[in-house]
């Protein structure tokens, strides 16, 4: 047989141990076979030992799509918050394929869904963002928690009629800081990308 050596990376996940990837070790029976049949010699001159020599190859080999169910799996977790089972996805925020989620407190308040609107925007420019102005404002907390959103940005009266800031909510342990409107981008930066 061709390969000198496999082992697998196996992964543990709900329904059991499985392989994540194999890697072959195929020594130089590809270039070998490919010299044979093209005629072409592939061989390699070491300019320090004076030697040549055919090549070894490594083979990984890795499905994406088991890689993406591991991520998923590790991620899922369960908690209570407000004495409320909490089933959510604990996706590092550089994983996450939602950064942040931006919530108008209402959908029926013009100003109040522009300046909403306007920060979305600007979000969008550099992160997968979502937007959800539909339901109780805790419900909306549960839909971001549940697809792995880190940060929820809600918009509210007082952001409009006081203090030109914005609540954001951490997935994980459910905190909430006001911050100003011109710190979000710095503040989710530092939160996401690290600086």
């Amino acid at each position: 047989h061709y390969a000198r050596a496999c082992t697998d990376v196996t992964f543990r996940f709900p329904f059991g141990e499985q392989e994540l990837m194999g890697i072959a070790a195929r020594g130089n029976y590809d270039l070998t076979q490919h010299t044979e049949g093209s005629g072409k010699k592939l061989d390699y001159y070491d300019e320090q030992t004076k030697e040549k020599y055919i090549p070894h190859c490594i083979e990984p080999s890795l499905g994406v799509d088991r890689l993406v169910l591991a991520l998923i799996c590790s991620a899922y977790a369960e908690d209570e918050v407000g004495g409320e089972k909490r089933n959510f996805l604990k996706f590092h925020p550089k994983m996450a394929p939602i950064k942040a989620s931006v919530l108008p407190l209402v959908k029926n308040k013009e100003e109040l869904v522009g300046v909403a609107r306007e920060l979305f925007d600007k979000l969008q420019l550099r992160w997968n963002v979502a937007w959800d102005a539909t339901g109780a404002i805790g419900r909306r907390y549960r839909r971001a928690d549940e697809v792995g959103t880190p940060f929820c940005i809600t918009v509210d009266f007082d952001t409009i009629e006081k203090d030109n800031a914005v609540t954001i909510r951490d997935r994980d342990s459910t905190e909430q800081v006001r911050i100003p409107m011109d710190e979000v981008i710095p503040y989710l930066s530092k939160q996401i990308d690290g600086y």
